[in-house]
């Protein structure tokens, strides 16, 4: 069975409490992205840290209940941070940054790097059979095997997630195909 590749760069996601702080408003959307009912903002905030500082870090919506900051392993070098690898909500003990924009800052938790992840309906998991955790084989000048978690929920486009370092590691790109193996 194969699948598509998204690569996930550095990005925001916001609760409301922080989003009024940031920007004073409602996110605008810049366009819509493959996860139903998810899109890139218009609206850019910079993380800070007491080391270093990223700018133009996109924020995702739309509003969740948490706040939370993706990062690659190549940004937490740079921030002098060391997030734990987690999945989407699991931000305890993760790392604390500084968010500015343009009408306020907040410091908070909640800067990880995202697992490696597959996004499927329950029911296509159920109908496969898919266990929670599988094997893609990547092809190409530069193959592999990359563990990948699964990540159900009712609605779900079929893809494969990756952060710029692991798309970079196997030369991979948005809408690449990858193939899932049994090992």
């Amino acid at each position: 069975m194969k699948t598509t590749v998204g690569i996930s760069n550095r990005h925001v996601h916001l609760k409301q409490s922080d989003l009024d702080i940031l920007f004073g408003q409602d996110l605008t959307v810049k366009n819509k992205i493959n996860q139903p009912g998810q899109f890139a903002a218009n609206e850019l905030v910079t993380i800070k840290t007491d080391k270093a500082e990223i700018s133009n870090v996109r924020v995702l919506g739309p509003v969740r209940g948490y706040t939370q900051i993706e990062i690659s392993k190549t940004d937490a070098y740079k921030l002098g941070l060391n997030p734990p690898v987690r999945t989407s909500g699991d931000l305890e003990n993760s790392e604390v940054v500084t968010l500015i924009g343009p009408k306020g800052s907040i410091k908070t938790n909640g800067c990880i790097i995202a697992d490696r992840h597959l996004h499927i309906t329950y029911q296509d998991k159920e109908k496969y059979h898919m266990p929670d955790k599988i094997y893609v084989k990547v092809g190409g000048i530069k193959p592999g095997i990359i563990e990948v978690n699964v990540k159900a929920s009712d609605e779900a486009y079929f893809e494969i997630h990756l952060d710029t370092d692991d798309a970079n590691a196997f030369l991979l790109k948005n809408g690449d195909e990858v193939e899932i193996v049994d090992l």
